[in-house]
């Protein structure tokens, strides 16, 4: 196997555990969030104003459940997260594609 051939399946290689690391989402499928004693899905649709991020949320089985919905142009992202410092994450618009990954509660 030649070098070029080598560096070209390391670079694919990285670029591949990358990208399952910040674990991107296509349109319409959910991603789980888990805020410790808030939990729920987020998913996106492309419209012609933005990526439109729904994430529906609630506390435990019985607690009332509650819908955001973002509108996200390239380079812009929300972040989710509780006062209880159990976590946040963030869901953010890299060019075409969505990237839903843990966050440190302290950057909201």
């Amino acid at each position: 196997m030649s070098i070029r051939n080598m560096l070209f399946a390391a670079a694919f290689g990285i670029a591949y555990l990358a990208a399952a690391r910040a674990d991107g989402l296509r349109p319409m499928e959910g991603k789980s969030i888990d805020l410790g004693d808030i939990s729920g899905i987020a998913y996106y649709t492309v419209e012609r104003d933005g990526f439109h991020v729904v994430a529906t949320l609630a506390q435990g089985e019985a607690g009332i459940p509650i819908r955001v919905v973002s509108v996200l142009a390239p380079g812009q992202h929300v972040v989710l997260s509780t006062p209880q410092q159990a976590g946040a994450f963030e869901i953010s618009r890299k060019g075409e594609t969505v990237l839903v990954r843990k966050a440190n509660a302290a950057t909201n």
